[in-house]
Protein backbone atom coordinates (compact mmCIF):
# COMPACT_ATOMS: atom_id res chain seq x y z
CA UNK A 1 0.00 0.00 0.00
CA UNK A 2 1.47 3.54 -1.02
CA UNK A 3 2.34 5.56 2.14
CA UNK A 4 -0.40 8.47 1.86
CA UNK A 5 0.72 10.69 4.75
CA UNK A 6 2.42 14.10 4.04
CA UNK A 7 5.14 14.54 6.53
CA UNK A 8 7.23 12.66 8.38
CA UNK A 9 5.78 11.05 11.29
CA UNK A 10 7.81 9.88 14.62
CA UNK A 11 6.15 7.35 17.29
CA UNK A 12 5.63 8.75 20.57
CA UNK A 13 3.52 9.15 23.66
CA UNK A 14 2.90 12.71 25.03
CA UNK A 15 -0.13 13.81 26.92
CA UNK A 16 -2.67 15.67 25.36
CA UNK A 17 -6.11 17.61 25.87
CA UNK A 18 -9.05 17.25 23.24
CA UNK A 19 -11.62 19.64 23.17
CA UNK A 20 -14.71 19.04 20.87
CA UNK A 21 -17.58 21.94 20.51
CA UNK A 22 -20.64 21.73 20.60
CA UNK A 23 -21.56 22.04 16.87
CA UNK A 24 -20.11 18.75 16.10
CA UNK A 25 -22.32 15.77 15.59
CA UNK A 26 -23.23 13.36 17.86
CA UNK A 27 -21.92 15.49 20.72
CA UNK A 28 -24.01 17.49 23.09
CA UNK A 29 -21.71 19.63 24.62
CA UNK A 30 -18.00 20.76 24.93
CA UNK A 31 -15.73 17.89 26.40
CA UNK A 32 -12.23 18.22 27.40
CA UNK A 33 -10.63 15.03 26.77
CA UNK A 34 -7.30 13.50 28.21
CA UNK A 35 -5.74 11.29 26.28
CA UNK A 36 -2.28 10.58 24.29
CA UNK A 37 -1.10 11.09 21.30
CA UNK A 38 0.57 7.88 19.54
CA UNK A 39 3.05 9.76 16.65
CA UNK A 40 2.75 12.53 15.69
CA UNK A 41 3.90 14.53 12.54
CA UNK A 42 3.83 18.44 11.42
CA UNK A 43 0.65 17.60 9.58
CA UNK A 44 -1.29 15.48 11.99
CA UNK A 45 -1.15 12.56 14.79
CA UNK A 46 -2.36 9.47 15.86
CA UNK A 47 -4.43 9.90 19.18
CA UNK A 48 -5.89 6.95 22.13
CA UNK A 49 -9.07 7.95 23.51
CA UNK A 50 -11.55 6.64 25.42
CA UNK A 51 -14.36 8.35 23.32
CA UNK A 52 -15.47 7.65 20.01
CA UNK A 53 -14.50 10.59 17.64
CA UNK A 54 -16.41 10.32 14.72
CA UNK A 55 -14.66 11.11 11.10
CA UNK A 56 -14.70 14.78 10.07
CA UNK A 57 -15.25 16.00 14.03
CA UNK A 58 -12.97 19.26 14.60
CA UNK A 59 -11.28 19.07 17.46
CA UNK A 60 -8.73 21.07 19.36
CA UNK A 61 -5.66 19.44 20.85
CA UNK A 62 -3.57 20.82 23.49
CA UNK A 63 -0.03 18.91 23.82
CA UNK A 64 3.18 19.42 25.54
CA UNK A 65 5.95 17.80 23.60
CA UNK A 66 8.68 16.39 26.01
CA UNK A 67 11.27 18.58 24.70
CA UNK A 68 9.11 21.88 24.75
CA UNK A 69 8.33 23.87 27.42
CA UNK A 70 5.23 25.76 26.21
CA UNK A 71 1.75 24.27 25.03
CA UNK A 72 1.11 24.09 21.55
CA UNK A 73 -2.02 24.38 19.83
CA UNK A 74 -3.89 23.40 17.03
CA UNK A 75 -7.13 22.48 15.23
CA UNK A 76 -7.82 18.82 13.42
CA UNK A 77 -9.56 17.41 11.63
CA UNK A 78 -10.56 13.37 12.34
CA UNK A 79 -9.60 11.73 9.17
CA UNK A 80 -10.31 8.08 10.75
CA UNK A 81 -11.14 5.98 13.58
CA UNK A 82 -10.24 2.21 14.62
CA UNK A 83 -11.54 0.49 17.65
CA UNK A 84 -9.35 -0.81 20.07
CA UNK A 85 -11.69 -1.88 22.32
CA UNK A 86 -15.62 -1.78 22.08
CA UNK A 87 -16.61 1.06 23.99
CA UNK A 88 -13.65 1.65 25.49
CA UNK A 89 -10.48 2.46 23.54
CA UNK A 90 -10.22 3.77 20.36
CA UNK A 91 -7.61 5.41 18.02
CA UNK A 92 -8.16 8.49 15.49
CA UNK A 93 -5.67 10.27 13.54
CA UNK A 94 -6.39 13.51 12.81
CA UNK A 95 -5.57 15.87 10.48
CA UNK A 96 -3.96 19.70 11.63
CA UNK A 97 -6.04 22.17 9.28
CA UNK A 98 -5.43 25.32 11.59
CA UNK A 99 -2.03 25.18 13.54
CA UNK A 100 0.28 28.42 14.21
CA UNK A 101 3.54 28.72 11.94
CA UNK A 102 5.79 28.90 15.54
CA UNK A 103 3.70 25.69 16.48
CA UNK A 104 4.97 23.67 13.13
CA UNK A 105 8.47 25.17 13.98
CA UNK A 106 8.05 22.88 17.12
CA UNK A 107 6.92 19.84 16.10
CA UNK A 108 9.48 19.44 13.26
CA UNK A 109 12.26 20.15 15.88
CA UNK A 110 10.66 17.79 18.01
CA UNK A 111 10.50 15.30 14.63
CA UNK A 112 13.52 15.43 13.76
CA UNK A 113 15.67 15.31 17.64
CA UNK A 114 13.81 11.92 17.98
CA UNK A 115 15.01 10.95 14.67
CA UNK A 116 18.23 11.90 15.58
CA UNK A 117 18.34 9.95 18.98
CA UNK A 118 17.27 6.95 17.29
CA UNK A 119 20.35 7.52 14.53
CA UNK A 120 22.30 8.31 16.93
CA UNK A 121 21.93 5.50 19.49
CA UNK A 122 21.82 2.69 16.34
CA UNK A 123 24.73 3.83 15.23
CA UNK A 124 26.12 3.32 18.99
CA UNK A 125 25.11 0.25 19.57
CA UNK A 126 26.39 -1.03 15.91
CA UNK A 127 29.72 -0.32 17.12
Amino acid sequence: MKERRKALRVNTSDEITISVTPKEKNISKKKFLYNYSKDISVSGARIESSILLPVDTVVEIAFKLKNLEKKITALGKVKWIKVLIEDKSYEAGVEFVDIPGEAIKKIDYYVAEIIRTKLKDKNFDET
